[in-house]
């Protein structure tokens, strides 16, 4: 069950700002398709057969004050991937502090049965060690996570996006994340790119509830940055972060990485088994 565990397939139109949505135009010329996948899980399942792609993992991420997030969003994922909640699988998030009822929006993504929280530090300008400060709603939101089940992924490292702030991005607010929630799948989307890979890979193995996410990393760096990726491929999840910067296809990066002179072992564990360890067929 080849697996990409970071595809946006959101309603831009409606998700984006304008300057973003001027940045994802500019790195995806077909965006029209894209936004026809939005529309169309039919569409999409589609493409996913043409690229040789059985199971997709659907970003979503709450930043209102950088790409923004229209309400309802969460029941969106849900209801998008009810078209084929084998192959699809659903993400949802909440920003603490542009939140009513922060305990009303976690009951609703364990409602909806949304398989994955994505947090975005460099976009919702927050550290996600923070509820140690103050914002006891994190705290909250990851106690749910590890209590229902619900892995939760970080973006690690930069952003391009106009008025991310990338000093959030350093994966190693994370280790305590970690360590207060022992029980919580934690995936590093993007290995800390192109700042923090060291590390991501001490996280990596340092804690056994943390993994490593390689979407957006140019397939020809990867072993440039994670030389003993090999150590780690059972805690490795393959992504392509499209149709975000980088890849023009998903089956594009998919042959770009089993070119790798990475052992097959490896690599059928990248591509298939640490996803199906996480999120498991229903």
């Amino acid at each position: 069950m080849i697996t990409d565990c970071h595809v946006h397939i959101q309603p831009f139109e409606l998700l984006l700002s304008p300057p973003a949505l001027e940045l994802m135009r500019k790195h995806q010329p077909d965006f029209d398709r894209v936004l026809e996948f939005t529309r169309s899980p039919k569409a999409f399942l589609k493409y996913m057969d043409q690229a040789g792609l059985d199971r997709a993992v659907l970003i979503n991420a709450a930043a209102p004050g950088v790409t923004g997030y229209p309400a309802g969003l969460n029941a969106l994922a849900a209801q998008y991937v009810k078209e084929d909640p084998e192959r699809l699988i659903s993400c949802g998030s909440l920003h603490p502090r542009h939140s009513s009822n922060v305990m009303a929006d976690i009951e609703e993504i364990v409602r909806l049965g949304l398989r994955l929280i994505k947090i975005h530090p460099p976009h919702q300008l927050f550290y996600p060690n923070d509820y140690l400060t103050g914002m006891k709603e994190l705290e909250l939101l990851y106690r749910a996570a590890e209590s229902n089940g619900i892995p939760v992924m970080f973006h690690t490292g930069t952003s391009i996006f106009p008025g991310a702030r990338n000093k959030y991005g350093d994966p190693i607010h994370i280790d305590d994340v970690a360590v207060d929630f022992p029980q919580l799948k934690i995936v590093l989307a993007h290995g800390g790119r192109p700042l923090w890979m060291d590390t991501a890979f001490f996280l990596v193995r340092r804690h056994p509830n943390v993994y490593l996410d390689i979407s957006s990393i140019p397939p020809r760096q990867l072993l440039k940055y994670f030389p003993r990726l090999p150590e780690i491929a059972d805690k490795t999840l393959f992504g392509s972060d499209w149709p975000g910067p980088g890849p023009r296809e998903i089956k594009e990066a998919l042959d770009a990485f089993r070119a790798l002179p990475l052992p097959e072992e490896s690599k059928r564990q990248i591509l298939e088994r640490t996803a199906l360890a996480i999120w498991p067929l229903k």
